[in-house]
């Protein structure tokens, strides 16, 4: 059975443009919203994304939004901690497909380090 993991030198969470997330307002509080918000570059991309080493600037201090636990995915999408592993890698396949394209390098190594676990 695949188990979620975070690759490095991904970063296609990283990708935040707005347009691609109308339901944003949904799960994120106010405060929140403005915080996303801010975080978006005018490429689309967060000003904490840094392209060449693809890889988030502020990691250990990046946003409960950002992070994948079960506390976050419960509070934002109603996710049960026994399903946040099957959620988070459908998410993880629809944002680097989204990103990167359907058969990128990226996506073939998401499923090389979730089917190793």
């Amino acid at each position: 059975m695949a188990a979620w993991r975070c690759i490095e030198q991904c970063g296609a969470c990283c990708h935040l443009d707005p347009q691609d997330r109308p339901e944003l307002a949904s799960y994120l509080t106010s405060a929140q919203l403005q915080q996303y918000l801010a975080m978006v570059d005018s490429d689309g991309w967060c000003v904490h994304f840094e392209p060449l080493t693809r890889r988030c600037g502020i990691y250990e201090q990046r946003p409960d939004f950002c992070r994948v636990t079960a506390a976050s995915f419960d509070r934002m999408f109603g996710i049960a901690p026994e399903n946040l592993n099957d959620f988070a890698i459908d998410c993880c396949r629809a944002q680097i497909a989204a990103v990167y394209g359907e058969d990128s390098l990226v996506g073939w190594r998401y499923e090389r380090v979730i089917a190793a676990e």
